[in-house]
C-alpha cells in the first residue's frame, strides 16, 4: 500500500522454527500474528502502529500462501467491524489502529462485538500515543476496555513478552469468548530486541472455510432478548474464565526481592522505565535484578485478586505505578484490599503526578519519595543522581529555544496557507476550523490558521454552527486522507444537506502524508489489490456540491484569487476548493530511484535552487513571516553599514519556489533569484555557462572601474 518498500522487514516474517528475530516491537507483533494462525488482519494506519500495516501490505505473497486475508480499512470503524467474522466463526482475527482517537472512531463496532462475544480469537492492537511525544488528545484505552469489558494487555517492553502476549491474547479471547485489546505504547512499538521464532501457522479455520460453510448463531445477534443475556454472560461466565486463564498461564509477572516491607505494582508497559528509575536510585541493575519486589501487570484489566492479595500480604506499603488519569488500577486495588481486610498501605498518585507521561525522571522522583516515606534504608548510594539529573534537565529547558513542529521543506501546503494569510490582510481575521493531518501544523506560527481541531476528517463538520449566510464566511480545512476516512459524509454530505454557506478547502497532497505516506483512493497509484485514482472532484460533486474549484497550491496568486472569489461570491451553498500539490517527501521517495538511474545512464538533469541577493535584501523578513520555510532563515548582513540581518536560503532548499512566489504575490521585493543546477551537462550547457561567466566578468569589471573613481 505504501510507496516505501518494506522488503527487508517482510523477510523477517518468513523466519522459521528456532531462528533469531531481531527488530522493532511492532514488527515482532506482525511476526507473532502469523505464528498464531491469524486468519484475517485489518486496520487503519497511525503512529505508532503504522509499521505493522505497511509491512503486511508488502507481504501479500506470504499472507496469500498462508490463507490470511489482509486489507487496509477505510477507517477504524471499518476495521473494528471486521471482527464480526469472529463472532460467528472460529476465525482468529486482528485489527489495529492508533489510540485513543482510533478507538473513539471504532467505538460503536467494538461495543457491539464485545456484547455479542466471539467464537474465534479477536485481538485489537492499539498503539498508545500518550505523553510528551504524542500528537493527539491525552487519553488511555483503559476506560474503554472497562466500559465494554474487553480484556486489556499491556506487555512489558521485551520482544519475547510482547510476542507471547499476542499468542496468548488469542487464546485468552477464545477461552473467555471476549475480544482482547493489546496496548502498545510508543516505546514498546519501537523497542528493539530479539526472540526465537516459530514457524508461521496456516489458520485452523480460514475465511474460505467460513464462506464454504455459512452459519448463524441466533443468540449472538444483538436484538432483544439476546442482548440482555449478553450482559449477564460477561459477569457470570466470561470474566471468571478470563481470570482463570490469566492465573493458569501466568500472564502477569512477579519479581521477588529481598525487601519484604514494600513492593511496587507496575503496568507492564512502564516496566523498563521503572527499572531505570530503580537503577538510578541504587535499587536495581540494568538487567532487572531489583531489590524491591515487583508485580508486573501484563494484563491490566481484569485484575487477578488472588495474585494481588498474595503479593500484598505482609507488606507495609505498595506503590502503584499507573500512568494517566483517572487512576483506575489504584482505585481497584484499594477496593480489593479493603474488602479483604488487608492493611497494606497503597501509594500511587500521592507521590506520582496525577497526569502526564511517566518518564524516567518522573518515576525516579516518585519512587524516591515513596521510599523516603516507607523504606528509606533501600535508597542506594546513587540516590543523589536524581537531583543532579533534575537540575540538568531544568537548565536544558531554560537554555533550549522552543521549536514547534512545522511543515517540511517544499511542503505543498505552505503556499496555501500563505495565500490564506494574504487574504486575511485584505479581509481581516479569518474564522478557520482546522483538521487532523499535516495541515494541522498551520495552527502554529507563522500561519496561526485554525481555531479548533475536533477529529480526523471533521474539519468541515466542526464549522457547522458557523456556516450561516453572512457577509463573513467561515473556512474549514480537510485533507485528502481525512476526506476518505469519514469526511466525505460527515463534512461534505452534511454541508450539502444543511445548505452550509462556508468555504471548504480540501488539501490534496496525494497521500495520507502525516502517517507515513500511504496511498488514499485518490492517489495516482497503480496497485492490484486496491482501487485508486478516484477523482476527488467527482466524489464531491457526487455528494451534491455545485461549486468546486481546483487550484495548484504552488501558484499563490491563483490560490489567493480563488479564495477571495469563494469568500465574496453571491452564490449560496458550500464552496469547495481542492488545493492540489504532491507531498514533497513522497515525491522525493518516488523520484530518487529514477534520478539515480538517469544519472548513472548519463542523462541530463536540472535541479532548481532559490537564493537571496544580499545586496537587494532590505532585512524586512516578510518573506519568512509569510512562508515559514525551514530552508529560509537569516544571516548577518555583509554590509558593515547595515545592522539588520538579511534573508538567506539554506542548501536544504528543494526548489519548490514558494519563497519567490510569496515575494511576487505579496509584492515584497526582487531579491529572490532562481538558479539551475545542471548534472550531466551537455556541450551546449557548457558553452552557455562559459558565455554567461564571461559576460558577468565583463560587467563586474566595468562596475569596479566606475567605483574606482570614488576611491580615496
Amino acid at each position: 500500500m505504501a510507496e516505501r518498500s518494506f522488503a527487508r522487514e517482510v523477510r523477517t516474517l518468513e523466519l522459521g522454527d528456532g531462528e533469531l528475530f531481531h527488530g522493532e516491537g511492532i514488527l515482532a507483533v506482525a511476526k507473532a500474528l502469523l505464528q498464531s494462525g491469524v486468519a484475517y488482519v485489518g486496520g487503519y494506519q497511525g503512529a505508532p502502529i503504522t509499521h505493522l500495516m505497511d509491512v503486511f501490505a508488502d507481504a501479500r505473497a506470504i499472507l496469500d500462501g498462508l490463507g490470511v486475508h489482509f486489507e487496509s480499512s477505510a477507517n477504524e470503524a471499518a476495521a473494528a467491524a471486521m471482527l464480526a467474522a469472529s463472532v460467528t466463526y472460529p476465525l482468529r482475527g486482528a485489527v489495529t489502529w492508533k489510540s485513543p482517537v482510533g478507538t473513539n472512531v471504532a467505538a460503536d463496532a467494538l461495543s457491539n462485538i464485545a456484547s455479542a462475544g466471539v467464537q474465534g480469537g479477536a485481538l485489537v492492537i492499539v498503539g498508545e500515543d500518550y505523553g510528551e511525544g504524542a500528537s493527539v488528545i491525552q487519553e488511555r484505552a483503559h476506560a474503554f476496555a472497562m466500559k465494554s469489558q474487553i480484556w486489556l494487555l499491556d506487555p512489558r517492553p521485551s520482544l519475547p513478552v510482547i510476542t507471547r502476549m499476542v499468542e496468548q491474547g488469542f487464546e485468552l479471547s477464545e477461552a473467555s469468548h471476549t475480544p482482547v485489546m493489546l496496548e502498545l505504547r510508543i516505546r514498546a512499538c519501537h523497542v528493539r530486541g530479539t526472540f526465537r521464532t516459530t514457524a508461521n501457522r496456516r489458520p485452523a479455520f480460514t475465511v474460505v472455510d467460513a464462506l464454504d460453510n455459512p452459519q448463524r448463531l441466533d443468540d449472538r445477534v444483538l436484538m432483544p432478548p439476546y442482548l440482555f443475556e449478553h450482559e449477564q454472560e460477561k459477569v457470570r461466565d466470561r470474566w471468571p474464565a478470563a481470570v482463570r486463564f490469566i492465573r493458569e498461564r501466568g500472564l502477569n509477572e512477579r519479581i521477588d526481592a529481598p525487601a519484604e516491607r514494600v513492593g511496587i505494582v507496575v503496568q507492564g508497559g512502564l516496566y523498563n522505565t521503572l527499572n531505570r528509575a530503580l537503577e538510578l536510585l541504587g535499587c536495581a541493575d540494568a538487567f532487572g535484578a531489583s531489590e524491591i519486589p515487583l508485580y508486573v501487570l501484563n494484563v491490566t484489566y481484569p485484575l487477578v485478586e488472588e495474585e494481588l492479595l498474595d503479593f500484598c500480604r505482609g507488606k507495609d506499603a505498595i506503590l502503584i505505578v499507573e500512568e494517566g488519569q483517572p487512576n483506575f488500577i489504584e482505585q481497584s486495588i484499594n477496593s480489593i484490599l479493603r474488602e479483604r481486610d488487608v492493611a497494606t498501605r497503597v501509594d500511587g498518585k500521592s507521590v506520582l503526578p496525577r497526569a502526564g507521561e511517566y518518564t524516567g525522571q518522573v518515576l525516579t522522583g516518585g519512587v524516591h519519595k515513596f521510599l523516603e516515606q516507607r523504606a528509606p534504608e533501600l535508597i542506594g548510594r546513587r540516590g543523589a543522581v536524581r537531583g543532579a539529573r533534575a537540575s540538568a534537565a531544568g537548565e536544558l529547558a531554560a537554555t533550549m529555544p522552543e521549536r514547534p513542529p512545522g511543515l517540511c521543506t517544499g511542503c505543498p501546503e505552505r503556499p496555501l496557507f500563505t495565500a490564506m494569510k494574504l487574504l486575511a490582510r485584505e479581509t481581516g481575521p479569518l474564522q478557520v476550523s482546522a483538521d487532523i493531518g499535516c495541515h494541522t501544523f498551520a495552527t502554529l506560527p507563522p500561519f496561526k490558521m485554525g481555531s479548533t481541531v475536533t477529529g480526523y476528517g471533521l474539519g468541515p463538520a466542526s464549522a457547522s454552527a458557523l456556516n450561516i449566510r453572512h457577509r463573513r464566511r467561515a473556512i474549514s480545512l480537510i485533507g485528502d486522507g481525512g476526506l476518505w476516512h469519514n469526511g466525505l459524509a460527515s463534512g461534505i454530505g452534511n454541508a450539502v444537506e444543511n445548505r452550509h454557506d462556508g468555504v471548504i478547502v480540501v488539501v490534496d497532497n496525494g497521500y495520507t502524508a502525516a502517517t507515513g505516506g500511504q496511498w488514499v483512493p485518490s492517489s495516482r497509484a497503480d496497485a492490484g489489490n486496491r482501487q485508486y485514482r478516484i477523482p476527488i472532484v467527482q466524489a464531491i460533486k457526487g455528494m451534491g456540491v455545485r461549486r468546486v474549484r481546483r487550484i495548484r497550491t504552488f501558484n499563490i496568486a491563483e490560490g489567493l484569487k480563488t479564495l477571495r472569489e469563494a469568500m465574496t461570491t453571491p452564490a449560496h451553498g458550500p464552496k469547495v476548493i481542492i488545493a492540489e500539490g504532491e507531498c514533497q517527501l513522497n515525491r522525493d521517495r518516488r523520484i530518487r530511484p529514477l534520478l539515480r538511474q538517469w544519472l548513472a545512464e548519463g542523462r541530463r538533469h536540472v535541479r532548481e535552487h532559490f537564493g537571496v541577493d544580499e545586496d537587494c535584501c532590505t532585512g524586512d523578513h516578510s518573506c519568512i513571516r509569510l512562508s515559514g520555510c525551514p530552508s529560509l532563515t537569516i544571516r548577518d548582513n555583509p554590509d558593515p553599514l547595515r545592522r539588520d540581518p538579511v534573508a538567506t536560503v539554506l542548501s536544504s532548499c528543494v526548489g519548490c519556489g514558494v519563497c519567490g512566489e510569496v515575494a511576487h504575490a505579496a509584492v515584497l521585493c526582487p531579491s529572490f533569484y532562481r538558479a539551475e543546477i545542471v548534472r550531466n551537462p551537455t556541450r551546449f550547457d557548457r558553452w552557455l555557462w562559459r558565455l554567461r561567466r564571461g559576460a558577468i566578468a565583463r560587467l563586474q569589471a566595468r562596475t569596479e572601474r566606475r567605483l574606482a573613481c570614488f576611491a580615496v
